[in-house]
């Protein structure tokens, strides 16, 4: 749940409410607001806002501040000309949808670039790097976009499978160890059997990187590594899933190569070897065509 939605459904004081419906109202003033002059404003107490805050499950009020103006920026900012659930209409040229959903993706990688940080990215790439295996939990559409990055990451000599239906998931996390990285992408992070998997990956000592939905989820919560998918997709109120799969093909592709780049010049020289053993494809194409 995003933490605006929390603000929305908590129950508060009547002193407490008003404080909670000015943050609500006027996130663009807060940057620079002390507390005094917000509680100036409302006719309110200081202390209610660090009361607020610990509602929230927050240390004190910059700390929630800050989380709310972050979640807030996020939320207004790349998706102001086109909406992700229906980015065109059926009145629209073709040429119209083909720069429409060009628009769309491109807002799509900046967005999900704007949820990364480069400490998670670190994190990641130590897990990955640490594991003798992989093990990727995913389901529907998700699986099939991360089977890309399961022939990649092979290629380049990494153990790594992917489990995507549900009850085989269960065996797979059970046959896990403290060196393996489990890999789990769910949109929403509240998929009751990948928190299943989540809970015994956990107890037998596995490492969890989440790619999921910003926002209180557990899967995103309880995993060592969290990353963050483009989140402005209604669940099915939608034409397709255009951002959320352009989100997890953009972290799938990151992933990949973060660990590619920790031996750079031994994997591509590997897959330069192999390549030319294996690949004999033709092409007239000088762009495309290799040197001998």
């Amino acid at each position: 749940m995003l933490l605006i939605e929390r603000l929305k459904h908590t129950s508060f004081s009547d002193a407490e409410q008003v404080l909670v419906s000015y943050l609500i109202d006027h996130p663009e003033g807060l940057q620079d607001m002390t507390t005094q002059k917000i509680a100036d404003l409302t006719h309110t107490n200081p202390t209610s806002l660090i009361r607020v805050a610990k509602k929230m499950g927050f240390k004190g009020w910059l700390d929630l501040k800050e989380a709310y103006l972050e979640e807030w920026q996020y939320l207004n900012s790349h998706f102001t000309a086109i909406d992700a659930n229906l980015p065109y209409d059926q009145t629209d040229h073709l040429v119209s949808i083909a720069h429409k959903i060009s628009t769309l993706q491109q807002n799509t990688i900046q967005d999900t670039l704007s949820l990364i940080d480069s400490q998670d990215l670190e994190h990641a790439q130590k897990l990955l790097l640490h594991a003798d295996e992989i093990k990727v939990f995913a389901s529907q559409t998700n699986a099939l976009i991360a089977q890309d990055f399961v022939t990649k990451m092979r290629r380049i000599n990494k153990k790594i499978t992917i489990s995507s239906t549900y009850d085989y998931s269960t065996y797979e996390a059970f046959n896990s160890g403290n060196r393996t990285c489990a890999l789990i992408i769910s949109y929403t992070g509240e998929d009751d059997s990948f928190i299943k998997c989540m809970e015994i990956l956990k107890k037998q000592g596995a490492s969890t990187i989440s790619l999921t939905s910003i926002g209180d989820n557990f899967i995103a919560t309880h995993s060592d590594c969290s990353l963050k998918i483009t989140t402005r997709e209604k669940l099915y109120s939608k034409i397709g899933n255009f951002t959320s799969t352009t989100s997890v093909i953009y972290l799938l592709n990151l992933l990949y190569s973060i660990v590619f780049t920790a031996d750079y010049e031994l994997n591509l020289n590997h897959l330069i070897k192999i390549g030319r053993s294996t690949d004999t494809r033709k092409t007239t194409i000088d762009i495309i065509k290799e040197q001998s």
